[in-house]
């Protein structure tokens, strides 16, 4: 993707440096099959049930090998034990009740062990869900757990009316992976950052992203519900 090789340049980094997650939600199949043909190989889905739809028709297809499967909408859980066999990483844990539900789950079936962030709610709005900033007691305690492992931290900022407002937020959640990176939470790791999306990945880049969520900028416009 020629925008995000422009801001890796910018930000004087390497493209391999900044993974792009191709957001799926309610995109034709046809665009995620061509995305793949180019060279995507990692999806992100919002819900468990789409996801799973896709990736078994890309399987079908003869598309879908070699593609790791992230969650990067909130889960519910009752639908863990689904998004264990649907999912690789899960980025949008935004509570302790999740990751331990997930973990008994990964335990109980063998199934090893899964990768997760840990949602930050950066902008501290009261419509969405996630870890506070000051919740670190907490966040550290999430790498204890044995079949879960927490590899970073992942945010979506509040709306801005310019996206560049949104640096001061990136910056914010850097700055936190790096507090929790000296108190050992992604082990000998520095530590994913999954933030910036279509409207805003330039500038997440600029902050130290290592995986951006980009959706319509990608496959096009949604089409309608």
């Amino acid at each position: 993707m020629e925008r995000l090789a422009e801001a890796c340049r910018q930000a004087g980094r390497q493209p391999e440096d900044v993974a792009l997650v191709g957001a799926c939600k309610r995109q034709p199949l046809e665009r995620i099959a061509g995305a793949l043909d180019a060279g995507l190989r990692i999806l992100g889905e919002n819900q468990v049930q789409e996801g799973e739809a896709h990736r078994a028709a890309l399987l079908e297809a003869g598309c879908g090998d070699g593609v790791a499967w992230h969650l990067i909408g909130p889960l519910q859980t009752n639908k863990a034990a689904r998004a264990c066999d649907a999912f690789d990483v899960f980025e949008a844990v935004d509570r302790p009740k999740i990751a331990e539900r997930l973990n008994r789950v990964l335990g109980s079936r063998g199934i090893g062990v899964r990768g997760c962030l840990l949602e930050v709610n950066i902008g501290r709005e009261p419509s969405k869900h996630g870890f506070l900033p000051e919740d670190t007691e907490a966040m550290l305690r999430m790498g204890e757990l044995d079949h879960l492992r927490v590899r970073g931290l992942m945010a979506i900022p509040p709306q801005r009316s310019d996206a560049r407002e949104s640096r001061s937020d990136f910056a914010a959640l850097r700055r936190l992976r790096d507090r929790l990176a000296r108190g050992g939470l992604f082990g000998d790791r520095e530590g994913w950052l999954s933030m910036g999306m279509s409207a805003d990945f330039e500038t997440a880049v600029l902050e130290g992203a290592t995986h951006v969520r980009i959706g319509s900028a990608l496959f096009g416009p949604r089409p309608p519900r």
